[in-house]
């Protein structure tokens, strides 16, 4: 907002009493926004009042002035704009200066000025619904916004000179597969596949770089789980959002200022399976988590999860390696065959220069280990012309599909050598 919507000592006059009315509600807007908004309507009402007495300063655009006072005081300041608008999907400050946002994968240099102040209210406002700190002692913090955006901030002194913060919004243009369709990050055919894959309880790894659509995809194939099952969704911070009923989310935990009580991964992962579950979402496996997760699939749980990799065939390479991490008395001679053993499928995904979020190729994973190598064979895999194709003529884990009465001739229609070409 500008001076020209109201003078400085009026919109101060206007700020206070906005903050003083709210006070006095003993409410707090970020959760009582409603309440807040209906305080600052009859404040401005009150202010024009007087205005019009002329005994304060005019005020030439009252919707622009009530626009800004519900984004300081029930809001997050100047980037509640940029969190409102569904076109970033991502917000970063280098330095209060310099505000940055992402739009169909692109950066852009915004034109917002901030102060240092500023920054930490900001900081302090956002991490206050979350209950999570951030000091000298914990310098980096993970946390959610209400409306599900995932907020990171790293303080100096790890930085250098100014906090870093990051805002990764969840725009959310996926719900389904059939979604992804409609989006061309799959073809229709894939999507059938995935589709009863999930619904037959096939165990899906889920990889991709940052920001390549590795939660929506997750979230996409959730909704393919059965109605009547029980899902357990095990996370850093919550960004899953399963469309199911019998759903039961948890989050990891920092440790307190005595530096006790912290959750990892490792511990949900480990407590989900006294749960009663039917299905484990596993939101990113990062360490020895994976080992958890793995001993989990292994006895039987069906389940679905992310991991960072440049290809399908690293993600598996990955999974084979991070159980090494939960202790030296872990080795590879156990880790590989289970990893063959559990995983069923890699769906890979990536983002083109364009920002375009498309799954790249689907690999099936085989009972078979040579030399320490898990046997794998393409199901899918996009061409020279971007075209996702089937290249395979027979299902993984066929028997998975037909308990759960699926046909497995019908769910791939491999494409010819001619049609390739």
């Amino acid at each position: 907002m500008t001076t020209t919507a109201v003078s400085r000592t009026g919109f101060a006059i206007l700020m206070d009493d906005a903050r003083e009315n709210i006070r006095l509600s003993g409410i707090d807007p970020l959760v009582d926004r409603a309440q807040a908004e209906s305080i600052i309507d009859e404040t401005i009402l009150n202010y024009e009042a007087r205005m019009f007495r002329g005994t304060l300063p005019l005020l030439e655009d009252s919707e622009q002035a009530r626009d800004y006072l519900v984004n300081m005081i029930c809001g997050f300041g100047e980037l509640q704009p940029l969190l409102d608008d569904p076109t970033i999907e991502e917000i970063w400050l280098n330095s209060p200066t310099e505000v940055f946002v992402a739009r169909s994968g692109e950066s852009e240099l915004t034109g917002i000025s901030l102060d240092q102040d500023q920054v930490r209210l900001l900081v302090e406002r956002m991490l206050k619904i979350s209950g999570r700190r951030l000091d000298l002692s914990s310098p980096f913090v993970d946390a959610s916004l209400p409306d599900g955006s995932r907020l990171h901030v790293v303080i100096p002194d790890v930085t250098r000179q100014f906090w870093s913060v990051n805002i990764r919004k969840f725009v959310a243009r996926a719900r389904r597969l059939p979604d992804l369709v409609k989006l061309g990050s799959l073809t229709q055919e894939a999507a059938i596949f995935l589709d009863a894959a999930v619904a037959s309880g096939l165990n899906v790894l889920v990889s991709g770089a940052t920001q390549a659509g590795k939660t929506t995809l997750l979230n996409c194939l959730s909704a393919s789980i059965g109605p009547r099952e029980r899902v357990i969704t095990c996370e850093e911070i919550f960004e899953l959002k399963v469309p199911l009923r019998d759903v039961v989310g948890m989050q990891c935990r920092q440790a307190n200022l005595e530096g006790a009580g912290e959750i990892p991964l490792r511990k949900l992962v480990k407590e989900a399976l006294r749960m009663r579950p039917d299905r484990l979402l596993i939101g990113e496996v990062r360490e020895a988590e994976s080992l958890d997760m793995l001993i989990a699939l292994n006895s039987g749980l069906p389940g679905l999860c992310t991991v960072h990799a440049n290809s399908a065939r690293d993600a598996i390479t990955k999974m084979c390696t991070l159980p090494l991490l939960a202790g030296e008395n872990i080795s590879s001679a156990f880790v590989v065959p289970t990893v063959a053993s559990c995983f069923d499928l890699v769906v890979h995904c990536s983002r083109d220069l364009r920002g375009r979020r498309r799954v790249s190729e689907i690999v099936a994973l085989g009972n078979r280990v040579e030399n320490g190598v898990i046997e794998t064979s393409t199901l899918f895999r996009r061409d020279s012309a971007g075209e996702l194709r089937c290249l395979a003529a027979e299902v993984p884990a066929a028997d998975k599909f037909l308990r759960a009465g699926f046909k497995p001739e019908t769910l791939l229609s491999p494409y010819t050598a001619e049609e390739l070409s």
